[in-house]
């Protein structure tokens, strides 16, 4: 046995130690070098995307902010896959491995799978136009047909989002036919309150932007709020209550935080006002099919 390890020691290793010294060194500088590259790759990506991008003078720093990130880590991807592949392909080749029947095959490959490509091909073409048009970035709040929640990744195929139940969709882009941003330069607070029919309208809408405004001007929500919450009109007389319009601005994906304060001070208001919020009332009528002789016609007693 130890002859047998001898005799193979003696067979191997010095063809190992020569390849180690040609071809092993290449492969580790061909490592080095792809590490180096992606590095200096990424610090590229990086730099040049926030020179080419241009601030939008109607977007926030962090609008902008996500928007550079989004453009960043889709180029920044798909460098890393393209110097992986190459660094592969150079790899194999120190190993003896002959790459042209590999990119021959691909080819083949390619071109069988070519009907099925094009979905793939649409998916890319569609998000170059959503990245290019600036349509969403990455932390934006959106809405699609078929699904809505905050944008956690955006690729050159796919979108994916996580909702408020924490599931994840992943979109394709070509599969998106609407989108809908509710997180885009600013967002909106628009609430329908309803007031009984007897209540006094202008003491209403006193109330109204009185909270509004002090809701705007208190210390943990002025930074939040761009405009201050306000009446607008009475949207509507429905069966059991007066539909009164609120509207304000807030910085983007925070309307939902400071509907649900102003909604709280509302009612804590409306409450201390003596203001009605009413709910949904049904009279009903019930007639007795059988009465008595006596109580159709008391004049018989």
């Amino acid at each position: 046995m130890k002859n047998f390890f001898e005799k193979y020691l003696e067979k191997y290793g010095a063809l190992l130690l020569d390849w180690f010294l040609t071809n092993g060194i290449k492969v580790i500088f061909i490592i080095i070098a792809a590490l180096i590259l992606n590095k200096i790759g990424i610090g590229f990506i990086q730099k040049a995307v926030k020179i080419a991008v241009r601030p939008d003078k109607n977007a926030s720093p962090e609008a902008e902010e996500k928007r550079e990130e989004t453009l960043i880590q889709i180029f920044t991807t798909t460098s890393k896959i393209a110097i992986l592949l190459v660094t592969s392909l150079m790899v194999l080749q120190e190993f003896g491995i002959e790459i042209a029947p590999i990119l021959a095959a691909a080819g083949i490959v390619g071109l069988a799978f070519g009907f099925g490509g094009q979905y793939l091909i649409r998916d890319i073409i569609s998000g170059l136009f959503i990245i290019l048009e600036n349509q969403y970035r990455i932390g934006d709040i959106v809405s699609f047909d078929n699904a809505s929640g905050t944008v956690q990744d955006i690729s050159l195929r796919k979108t994916t989002l996580r909702d408020l139940d924490g599931t994840v969709h992943h979109i394709p882009h070509g599969e998106i036919k609407k989108v809908s941003n509710l997180s885009k330069d600013f967002s909106r607070i628009n609430i329908d309150m309803g007031v009984s029919y007897n209540t006094n309208l202008e003491h209403v809408i006193r109330v109204i932007n009185q909270v509004g405004n002090t809701l705007a001007e208190d210390a943990l929500w002025k930074e939040t709020i761009i405009a201050a919450p306000q009446f607008l009109r009475v949207n509507d007389f429905a069966d059991s209550a007066i539909m009164l319009k609120i509207l304000g601005e807030t910085l983007p994906s925070k309307q939902w935080e400071v509907a649900g304060e102003l909604r709280k001070r509302l009612k804590v208001a409306f409450d201390e006002e003596g203001i009605e919020i009413p709910f949904p009332q049904i009279v009903l009528h019930h007639l007795r099919e059988n009465t008595t002789e006596l109580e159709k016609d008391p004049s018989t007693i």
